[in-house]
């Protein structure tokens, strides 16, 4: 009695063929989360960006950008939350993504000027297309951090001899394009990657 060939197998062909409509399907069945809601509205401000130019809430009217917080002489969590940050820049470029921007302020103005944030930008390879770096008066920027992000910023004490340190949060703020707060996320995986896809979907919602 002759063997029928695994591949004429019925079992074999209805496993095959359930697999191939399983892979078709599951961009289907995948759900995309709503946009985040809105927490609040940030008010208009000006800064000065890398280039020494003004640069501020007109700039960035219609655009959807990520927020960050720094200082460039920052001797604990910066360098590593910056590092992230031009993992968010390598992720939007990669996937040819636009629209969404970076925008990273610095705590310490009095000390990052803008040369020496043109000089910390391009020690991260950041792309002035999609990533822009923010100084200006202390006060102002401290009244935008607080106030508008409502983000912690202090001068820590770190005692004598030690490096300064500024106390300013690590998370990272999802604005959308009519400057309202949409998210707050930290830079650890999970949170990098809910950041870069909730970024995509109020890009999505404001582009309909």
């Amino acid at each position: 009695m002759s063997q029928t060939p695994f591949y004429r197998n019925p079992f074999v062909i209805a496993f095959l063929a359930g697999i191939v409509t399983l892979t078709l399907i599951r961009p289907l069945l995948r759900r995309e989360p709503e946009p985040p809601p809105v927490l609040s509205q940030l008010p208009a401000f000006t800064l000065t960006d890398e280039q020494g130019r003004s640069y501020g809430s007109d700039e960035l009217r219609g655009t959807v950008y990520i927020a960050s917080f720094f200082f460039t002489r920052c001797p604990s969590i910066c360098p590593a939350l910056m590092h992230d940050v031009a993992r968010l820049q390598e992720g939007f470029a990669s996937r040819g993504i636009e629209g969404i921007r970076l925008v990273s302020i610095t705590v310490d103005p009095e000390n990052d000027t803008p040369t020496v944030l043109k000089d910390y930008s391009q020690a991260l390879h950041a792309d002035p297309a999609r990533w822009t770096f923010l100084t200006g008066p202390p006060e102002r920027v401290r009244d935008l951090v607080v106030a508008g992000f409502k983000t912690p910023m202090d001068r820590a004490d770190t005692g004598p001899g030690s490096a300064m340190d500024i106390a300013h949060t690590g998370k990272i703020v999802l604005v959308d394009g009519s400057g309202r707060i949409r998210g707050y996320y930290g830079t650890d995986a999970m949170g990098l990657d809910e950041v870069f896809n909730r970024a995509q979907h109020v890009l999505k919602q404001e582009r309909k």
